[in-house]
């Protein structure tokens, strides 16, 4: 006779290695309220994805990206040079070239 297939039973989330830490909540990363003001006010003079530009397309920009990454350091977040305007696509695609592909650093 034949067997029922087991059921699926999803787990928990996405899988973090046991040993890294768990990622710090957005808010811990800098991107609270006065960062939500910030980048509101920002998409609003510059609302154009520059990436999509360039490639002779007008796309609405949904993110603002730090052209240099701050890991962490609060005068290269808060500097508006270091800021551009990006679709989620165009934004996703650089973050995964920056971060191996899976959102985090893989040297450490």
């Amino acid at each position: 006779m034949p067997r029922k297939p087991q059921a699926h039973r999803p787990g928990t989330g996405a899988r973090t290695p046991r040993h890294e830490p768990p990622r710090p909540t957005s808010a811990q990363r800098g991107y609270g309220a006065d960062w939500q003001r910030a980048r509101a006010a920002f998409l609003a003079q510059h609302p154009f994805c520059v990436q999509c530009q360039e490639e002779g397309k007008v796309v609405l920009a949904t993110v603002v990206d730090h052209q240099v990454p701050h890991k962490g350091d609060g005068g290269l977040f808060w500097d508006e040079g270091n800021w551009q305007p990006l679709c989620e696509t165009h934004h996703n695609r650089k973050t995964a070239r920056q971060d191996g592909g899976f959102g985090r650093n893989p040297q450490g």
